[in-house]
């Protein structure tokens, strides 16, 4: 996939959202496969921008597979979830690239670049986790829709508080501030399960993944 992608990849939003596709570097574009959004709905086209960005309103539930016209080859590709997963991108995979289970999309909020879903997107290919503003790409949305990237990719929305992280990035939050209340490790113990809530608190890691090391730290620490 390259430096070249769309983060989250996966966003579930309600009807009636407004989702900003910003960019900071690069040419892009946020382009809906025609065949592959619900049948009432129209199939948005950013162009391709290498700067500014691009607002559209998701009124039609259903499932929107998007890409980007000159990285399309490469894989860089987005799903969108409206309301309830639904349409023609639910009957077969996505011609270019991998995204993420609708059903995951929905139950996490958003997805991370490079996270795990058990969907279609493998967590093993050297793709890089949530991103907020840092590198080339970065986007921002009103309406409770905000998207963020990295190196040279767009960056989708984020349909809690105004954007942000996110849920995915507010529950880790929420379990770092929690954990956080914990003195009873020291030293290096200590500093690495600060290291792998912040982690966990940004999307780099997820649930699974965090509880699994997180287990392992305590029980280092018990020994």
């Amino acid at each position: 996939m390259g430096t070249n992608y769309f983060d989250p990849i996966g966003l579930h939003v309600d009807p009636g959202t407004t989702v900003r596709f910003e960019i900071a570097a690069g040419a892009h574009s946020a382009t809906a496969y025609e065949s592959r959004v619900p049948s009432e709905a129209s199939a948005f086209d950013s162009g391709v921008i290498s700067s500014g960005g691009f607002e559209y309103t998701f009124t039609e539930p259903g499932t929107y597979d998007y890409y980007c016209i000159p990285h399309k080859s490469v894989g860089m590709v987005g799903r969108i979830v409206v309301g309830s997963p639904g349409g023609p991108a639910e009957e077969s995979p996505i011609p270019d690239g991998e995204v993420p289970d609708s059903d995951a999309i929905v139950e996490r909020g958003s997805v991370a670049y490079g996270s795990s879903t058990g969907g279609d997107a493998s967590p093993d290919d050297g793709m890089m986790g949530h991103g907020t503003s840092s590198g080339a790409g970065m986007m921002n949305g009103r309406n409770g829709g905000a998207m963020s990237g990295r190196n040279g990719g767009w960056s989708g929305g984020l349909p809690f508080v105004g954007g942000g992280l996110g849920l995915l990035g507010l529950l880790g939050g929420l379990l770092y501030w929690a954990l956080g209340r914990d003195g009873s490790s020291h030293g290096s113990d200590d500093a690495a399960m600060e290291t792998l809530r912040r982690r966990y608190a940004r999307g780099e890691i997820d649930e699974a993944e965090f509880q699994r090391r997180r287990e392992r730290l305590v029980k280092k620490q018990r020994n």
